[in-house]
């Protein structure tokens, strides 16, 4: 005669057996069940404008024996550092109307505006245009940064 539990104890093992089976026969249709080789890609048209620009851009740059990167180390002169955006934004004018062929570059971090002018890659060359600003601004200081070079031709 059968005992109980060796009964109970075989059923459960073959339900078991009969389960990792059959996780083994459906497995491998739910890994290959994806379609291969087919991506859709849905992006912005701008996108596509984005990196035909950069494309020209870059090879601008190779062209014309110029830097391979957008930046490089450098310096900026401040020529303001205040709580005001009206200020920062006079302060940028009244140095565009004095070099109109300089940049000027506006930031804001909480709760400063500050103004750098200038790419320079030398901190002597920064130091001749402070000099130069002395009389139109006060408080200059020379901030080393990451510039925008300019692009050399040959």
């Amino acid at each position: 005669m059968r005992d109980g539990l060796s009964f109970s104890k075989n059923r459960f093992a073959v339900a078991i057996k009969f389960a990792v089976c059959c996780g083994i026969l459906v497995l491998p249709s739910l890994l290959f069940a994806q379609e291969r080789g087919k991506v859709e890609v849905v992006k912005d048209t701008k996108v596509d404008s984005l990196m035909e620009k950069y494309l020209v851009d870059k090879t601008e740059r190779s062209n014309t024996g110029g830097p391979a990167s957008v930046s490089a180390d450098g310096y900026r002169v401040q020529i303001y550092s205040g709580t005001e955006r009206k200020s920062a934004y006079d302060a940028q004018a009244k140095f565009q109307d004095r070099f109109p062929d300089m940049h000027t570059y506006i930031s804001y971090s909480e709760p400063n505006f500050r103004v750098h002018v200038g790419d320079f890659r030398t901190r002597l060359e920064a130091e001749k245009m402070a000099n130069e600003l002395k009389p139109w601004f006060s408080g200059l200081f020379i901030i080393p940064e990451k510039i925008n070079p300019k692009l050399t031709s040959e």
